[in-house]
């Protein structure tokens, strides 16, 4: 039995390496997500001795998709929220590469 992410994998003849490859791209840390992680840790540091919050950007996870959670997915085994934000991250990275518009969860899951 197809789930609906794999029977949209194959309408829209995406290859889940190329996902993989995608979703390596779009969460890798680069320096300035390291430079953000640095100074939120350090300001933890420093607000133990007083000072007031600061607000940081959002950065990277890091944590691209492994073949493992894209052959869950396309089985339909029950998946985490991160996990399917990843996916729909890279679904849509492919298809704007494609020149397609892109898709939202419901429309995955």
């Amino acid at each position: 039995m197809a789930t609906k992410f794999g029977e949209f994998l194959t309408a829209k003849g995406i290859d889940p390496r190329r996902l993989m490859a995608t979703s390596r791209d779009i969460e890798r840390l680069r320096p300035e997500d390291r430079k953000v992680r640095l100074d939120r840790r350090l300001a933890r540091a420093e607000e133990s001795s007083g000072a007031d919050k600061k607000k940081f950007p959002k950065t990277r996870s890091g944590r691209p998709l492994t073949s493992r959670q894209l052959d869950d997915a396309k089985n339909g085994k029950p998946l985490t929220s991160p996990i399917k934000s990843r996916v729909l991250r890279a679904v849509n990275r492919v298809l704007e590469q494609k020149k397609q518009s892109p898709v939202s969860l419901q429309s995955l899951f």
